[in-house]
C-alpha cells in the first residue's frame, strides 16, 4: 500500500493550513481516505495537487476550471512530468494577460489615484467635478471601464444602489 500522510503532514509538506485543505476535499480538488476513527489520511500524491492548485489560484484560475483540469490527471499513478505539460501548456496566454493586467496596474497605480476613476474630484482634466461619482463608488475606471469616460459629452449611466 502506498505510503499515507495525515492532514498535518500534508499541510506541513504543502504549507497549505489544514483549514485549506478540508476546503480542497469539500470542492473535490483532492481526495482522502478516512480510518476507522474518521481521521483523514491522504496519498503522498495529493502534494503534487496541492501545490498545483496553489499555482492555478496565482495565475488567476478559478477554482471551477481547477477542478476541470485536475480531472484530466490521472488517479491510480502519481502524474509524471508529461501530464503537468498537457495541462499548464494552455496557461502561456493566461499568464501573459495577468502579466500585461499587473504592468497596466503598475503604470497607472499613481496616476490612478488622483485622475477620477476612485471618484475623487483633484484632477480636473479626466473627472472635473468628480463626474465619476456619478458613475458609482469604488475605482470605475477599473470596475467597469466601459461604462466610465472622461469625455464630459458621453452618455451616462445612473449609479446603481
Amino acid at each position: 500500500m502506498d505510503e499515507v500522510l495525515t492532514i498535518g503532514e500534508v499541510a506541513a509538506r504543502s504549507g497549505v493550513a489544514t483549514s485549506a485543505l478540508r476546503f480542497y476535499e469539500e470542492q473535490g480538488l483532492i481526495q482522502s481516505a478516512r480510518t476507522d476513527a474518521g481521521h483523514r489520511r491522504y496519498p503522498r500524491a495529493v502534494i503534487r495537487r496541492v501545490a498545483f492548485v496553489v499555482f492555478a489560484q496565482k495565475i488567476g484560475l478559478s477554482l471551477e476550471k481547477i477542478r476541470a483540469e485536475l480531472a484530466r490527471l490521472p488517479y491510480n499513478r502519481v502524474p509524471d512530468r508529461a501530464d503537468w505539460m498537457k495541462l499548464s501548456a494552455s496557461w502561456t496566454k493566461r499568464i501573459r494577460e495577468r502579466i500585461a493586467e499587473l504592468e497596466r496596474m503598475e503604470e497607472g497605480l499613481t496616476e490612478c489615484i488622483g485622475c477620477g476613476c476612485l471618484s475623487l474630484d483633484r484632477c480636473q482634466f479626466a473627472n472635473p467635478g468628480d463626474r465619476a461619482a456619478r458613475q458609482g463608488p469604488g475605482p470605475r475606471a477599473w470596475v467597469s471601464p466601459s461604462t466610465w469616460s472622461g469625455d464630459r459629452d458621453a452618455p451616462r449611466r445612473k449609479p446603481q444602489r
